[in-house]
C-alpha cells in the first residue's frame, strides 16, 4: 500500500494506492483508516475502486453499507475512484447517486474529480 499526502484548498488529501485489494471487509476497512491516519494525519482520504473486494459493490452482501459507515461514524470523508457503469445493479446506481449528494461519501470517475470534491468539503 502506498500513502501520498495532496493539499488543496488548504486541505490534506490522502490517496490510497495498492496494486492488491485492501478492504475486504469492515476490520480491513478500519485499518486502512487506522493506518492513513496514522501515516498522513488525513481524514479525507481517495481510494481506487480496485483496491475494494468486488463483494463491496454487491449491495446484497451489506458490505458497502457497513464500511461507509464506519467511515461516517469516524469522520473520515472518503472517495471512490474508478469507473462504475461497469455494474448493472440499479440499486448500486441508486447508492452511489445518493451517496454522491451526500457530505461523506463519493464515487467518482478520476483522481482528479475526487480531490477537488474533498477539497471542498467543509
Amino acid at each position: 500500500m502506498k500513502i501520498t499526502k495532496v493539499e488543496a484548498v488548504g486541505e490534506n488529501i490522502a490517496v490510497v494506492s495498492s496494486n492488491e485489494i485492501l478492504i475486504e471487509d469492515v476490520q480491513s476497512a478500519l485499518d486502512l483508516m487506522a493506518t492513513v491516519h496514522y501515516e498522513a494525519g488525513c481524514d479525507r482520504i481517495i481510494i481506487n475502486k480496485s483496491i475494494l473486494s468486488e463483494s463491496f459493490f454487491d449491495l446484497k452482501t451489506r458490505l458497502a453499507g457497513e464500511i461507509l459507515q464506519k467511515f461516517i461514524n469516524y469522520r473520515v470523508k472518503v472517495a471512490i475512484v474508478g469507473d462504475f457503469s461497469v455494474y448493472a445493479s440499479q440499486s448500486l446506481k441508486a447508492f452511489i447517486y445518493e451517496s454522491n449528494n451526500g457530505n461523506d461519501i463519493f464515487f467518482l470517475p478520476t483522481e482528479q474529480q475526487a480531490i477537488e470534491k474533498l477539497s471542498t468539503l467543509k
